[in-house]
Formats: structure tokens, sequence, C-alpha cells
């Protein structure tokens, strides 16, 4: 019985981050017609997530092992690629692309961590993930055939080569997380890696903006503060409990429903067009990943 509940418990917690991280597409597109630029947008979201980071990364700290220089040399070079490099890629692709689209390019960060490992570091490839990266492939082809009938193709394939730059370092990120994880503890590691996100991407915003580029409408401050608590805050540490829950690869399947969410949402709240080439290609990456992720 108890078994039962927890894992009920990690499955909610695990469809809370998926519905979070669907989001933040929707907030970014939201705030963009007031002007603000993406550095500034990520400033705000990164600059307000701050605070509960500091406060859990301290906490944690206070509580773990003591970390040596490499560590910490490890945490701001992973800081660099997961929140920030993947963030500002994303929030400079999302200009050009709908929401729709992006999402399903970020969806690929799995098949990208699986190349990285047959890459660098030595690991098998199986039969099983080849047919997982054509699916995904061929999926991501046919959502790009829905924005080019709707958009300027040089934007379009702009859009789309930023976010998937975006993937790409997410997964780097994600690569070099594993060793972290296991010596920090996933809330620990997580704090600590958002807090060096977060100073890179203030020392970014500071060395290219006046402190002036703060002055924003109303509306941006609101898009912003949403974006912080309910894409970052909540899904980061909700997806970790749903790891410590239900494991990795179960807790994985939970975001599944990722694309579909953005998709709908971006229907709903952005007046984004829903053709079949999209379903078809949201269902596509879907599979690709669901086949990954049962491995």
């Amino acid at each position: 019985m108890a078994l039962e509940k927890s894992n009920a418990y990690g499955a909610g917690l695990a469809l809370i981050a998926a519905l979070g991280f669907s989001l933040k597409a929707i907030f970014v597109k939201l705030a963009y017609p007031y002007g603000v630029d993406a550095i500034t947008l990520l400033a705000l979201r990164m600059g307000f997530s701050l605070p509960i980071f500091l406060w859990v990364g301290l906490a944690q700290q206070r509580a773990g092992t003591r970390l040596s220089g490499g560590d910490w040399g490890r945490l701001f070079l992973l800081g660099c690629f997961g929140y920030y490099g993947a963030s500002i890629l994303d929030f400079w692709g999302l200009q050009y692309i709908s929401a729709g689209l992006e999402r399903l390019i970020l969806f690929t960060y799995p098949t990208l961590t699986i190349l990285i490992g047959v890459v660098f570091q030595g690991k098998n490839f199986s039969k099983r993930e080849g047919l997982a990266l054509v699916l995904c492939y061929c999926g991501i082809g046919f959502a790009f055939l829905h924005d080019l009938g709707l958009n300027d193709a040089r934007s379009v394939w702009i859009g789309g080569a930023l976010v998937f730059g975006s993937s790409v370092s997410y997964a780097i990120y994600l690569s070099g997380s594993a060793p972290m994880i296991n010596r920090l503890g996933a809330m620990r590691f997580a704090a600590l890696a958002s807090l060096m996100s977060s100073a890179v991407t203030l020392l970014h915003f500071i060395g290219t903006h006046p402190l002036s580029a703060f002055s924003q409408p109303l509306p941006v401050y609101g898009w912003g503060l949403a974006m912080a608590l309910f894409s970052t805050v909540i899904p980061v540490f909700a997806q970790s409990a749903a790891i410590r829950r239900l494991g990795a690869g179960r807790s994985s399947l939970f975001t599944m429903i990722g694309p579909l969410l953005t998709i709908g949402f971006g229907w709903w709240l952005l007046d984004e067009h829903i053709s079949w080439a999209q379903m078809a290609g949201a269902a596509l990456v879907v599979a690709g990943i669901l086949i990954v992720s049962r491995r």
C-alpha cells in the first residue's frame, strides 16, 4: 500500500514537471510582444528563481559533503551548458519558430545524449536506439513542413538551428551531470547547477545591457515571474523528487505528454495553427523517445 502511494505521488510529481516545462515556450511567446529581448527575459527568469535556488543550495550544502575545487569547476561548466546555454539558445530560437516546433526539437535531447555517449564515452549503439533516432528526426521533419507552410523559410531554419543547438547543450549537460548527481544527490546538484546558471546569465546581462533594461512593462515581469515559478523552480524540484520515487526511466515516461501540451497551449493561448503534419510529427517524436526511455 505504501509503495503504491509513493508511486502515485511520484507520477503526480512527474506530470507537474512535464506541465511546467511545456509552459516555458508559451510564457516566452507571451512576453515577446512587449519588446523584451531574449537575454533580458532570461535574466528575469533566473533572477526571480535565484532566491529559492540559493536557499535550497545553502541548506543542502550545509548538510552535504564539502566540495573540492574540481567539483565547483564541473558545476560551473554544467551550469553554462544547462540552464544558461540551453535556455538562451532556446529563447533566441523562439523568436523565429512556433512553440510547438520548439518543443518537438528540444524533446530530442535523449537521443542526443545517447549519441554523445556513443561518440565520446564508448557506449554501444543498438538497433532499438537507431529506430528511435529515425522516428524522432522524421517527426521533426513533419513538424518543419508544418512551420514552413506558415512562416518564412529562412526564419524557420534559423529558429530550428538555434533550438537544436539548445537541445545539444542540454544533452551535454545531462551527459556530464550523472557523476555529479551520484556524488551530490539530485536536489543538491539541481540547486547548485541552477545557481551557476543564474550567475552566468546575470553576468551576461550586465556585460551587454544597461541596468535600465530591467525597466520593462508590467506584463513582462508577470511572465518572467510565472516562468521562474511554474517553468523553472517547481518542475526542477518536482522532477528530482519524481526520479527519487520512480527512477529516471519510469519518471521520464511521463514527459511524453510535454510536446502535446505545448502544441495544445500554443493553439489555445497563442492562436498557433495545428495541422495533421504537426500532429504526425509529434506522434513520431514521442514514439521515438518512448523507445529510448524503455531501454
